[in-house]
């Protein structure tokens, strides 16, 4: 039986939530948030149209091991909420919702992540956990840089 992990993480950003999704429907801009020691790369030729059942190749390095991540876009609904699902890649499962919600003047961003490994338990308390608390911290660093952010409004991440 495959044990299923999750992690939620949210920040605010003083940009309209339509502002904030287009950023994040441009699949190349995930190039600039997440963490260079993943070498993390779009292979999916530009442009690439954002919708319902569009799967979009990546390259990255995980521990140092190449790695290929193909990943589907299962639910699309502008400027609101989009999910996408891992079909190829490390993880038996990796099930990533996006929502944008317009809060105090800008948009909170929401992350829940369902994911499961073959270690289980195991690799989640090793490394799994840890890596995509690094991951995230990452990717909350680069968006306030780009973005901004609210005086009390600190990002938060739970795994």
């Amino acid at each position: 039986m495959t044990r299923i992990f999750q992690l939620t993480a949210s920040q605010w950003l003083p940009q309209a939530p339509e502002e904030v999704f287009a950023f994040f429907a441009d699949a190349f801009n995930l190039e600039h948030i997440t963490p260079p020691w993943l070498r993390f790369r779009v292979l999916t030729p530009q442009p690439i149209e954002m919708r319902f059942g569009m799967e979009i190749d990546y390259r990255l390095r995980l521990r140092g091991l190449p790695l290929r991540w193909r990943s589907r876009i299962s639910d699309w609904n502008p400027p609101y909420q989009f999910v996408d699902d891992q079909i190829v890649g490390p993880y038996r499962l990796w099930h990533h919702v996006h929502k944008f919600e317009a809060r105090d003047g800008g948009t909170c961003v929401l992350d829940h992540v369902e994911y499961a490994s073959a270690g289980g338990r195991l690799a989640n308390a090793l490394f799994l956990r840890r890596d995509l608390r690094a991951i995230f911290a990452f990717r909350q660093q680069r968006l306030t840089e780009l973005f901004g952010a609210g005086p009390n409004n600190p990002p938060q991440i739970a795994v």
